[in-house]
């Protein structure tokens, strides 16, 4: 693994690290200072690249300068504001807000060794928050995916606003492309990760993709506990354990909304954020839909007893014929000449 960049060391002529905030196989997050705007703390992602992406080095860094301008050029309140990008000693670095304020995954943890959940009403309006905030990804041209959304990707700001802080795995969704290719190789954290998505560049992803993602990342922030992973969700239909179950005082509509969102096979999850916003928000009704715990290929809602007898009743009175038919001739006996 890379050396990490000790404090005090200055990059690009401007950034000076103060300290390591995050660290992992894609990537580290410093936290820095800019030295040309007096006062100001910037958060540094240094990209890291994998040897198996299947692509260059080269390659890898011309994809990263592209996805960066297009981050550069984002503005939303839920989002950190990309400022700059470059290289240094072979390593290529995003400049964006730092946020200070912790991560939701550590206010559930608080919760959690408080013997409580986090208030729903609460949940939903980080959520309310979050759909607009990948809406607006998924509007940009091309749409932008993040695929990596998860509750330690979230930041509580000191204003009350989150703000989904890692584009470590943003992807661009070029439309008339075979391929894309995310700014870092990888596949997202496993409890929050759509089962098309462990293909790498080889699964489709699509704005479904992040709505799952948000879905796991709900129900961990309700219940206390992480989803099990869509693999093990495949392996074992009924492992999922409803929200309500883990936490009795979530309403109907959330818990269906949460698992609605976190459907195995994407054409059974909300079509696009602004409807699983309503839904959720309770600004529409909940279609019906499948049940999510089950492989897709299973996932579909069985005709009850009566209504197949009567959509089939044709059929089932020719094939009574055909059977008595079939009996009178097997007890005629045959008369030879």
């Amino acid at each position: 693994m890379p050396r990490v960049l000790d404090a005090g060391v200055v990059l690009h002529a401007r950034y000076r690290v103060r300290e390591l905030v995050a660290e992992g196989g894609m990537g580290a997050v410093y936290r820095a200072e800019d030295l040309r705007l007096a006062g100001r703390e910037c958060a540094l992602k240094e990209v890291r690249y994998q040897e198996d992406g299947g692509i260059s080095l080269d390659e890898a860094r011309e994809q990263f300068y592209r996805e960066a301008s297009t981050l550069a050029r984002l503005d939303h309140p839920n989002l950190p504001k990309v400022s700059d990008h470059f290289s240094e000693n072979g390593r290529d670095y995003l400049v964006m807000d730092f946020v200070p304020g912790p991560d939701l995954q550590a206010m559930v943890e608080q919760a959690q060794a408080e013997g409580r959940h986090l208030s729903e009403k609460q949940v939903l309006e980080w959520a309310r928050q979050l759909c607009d905030a990948l809406g607006y990804l998924h509007e940009q041209q091309p749409p932008v995916l993040h695929r990596d959304i998860k509750p330690a990707n979230i930041r509580l700001a000191l204003t009350g606003l989150v703000k989904l802080v890692d584009f470590g795995l943003v992807k661009l969704m070029v439309q008339d492309e075979t391929r894309t290719v995310t700014v870092v190789h990888g596949r997202g954290t496993a409890h929050y990760t759509p089962l098309e998505q462990y293909g790498g560049e080889t699964g489709h992803t699509d704005r479904r993709s992040d709505i799952y993602a948000l879905g796991a990342t709900l129900y961990h922030l309700l219940t206390g506990q992480a989803p099990p992973s869509a693999k093990d969700r495949f392996l074992r239909p009924g492992v999922l354990t409803p929200p309500q179950e883990l936490n009795p005082t979530i309403t109907e509509r959330t818990d269906r909304a949460v698992l609605w969102a976190m459907a195995m096979h994407p054409d059974q999850r909300p079509a696009s954020l602004k409807v699983f916003q309503e839904v959720l928000l309770g600004d529409a009704e909940l279609p019906a839909t499948p049940t999510v715990g089950a492989p897709a290929a299973l996932a579909v809602s069985l005709p009850s007893w009566g209504e197949a007898f009567r959509s089939n009743m044709l059929l089932l009175l020719l094939a009574l014929l055909a059977l008595g038919a079939a009996a009178y001739v097997s007890l005629v006996p045959i008369v030879l000449p």
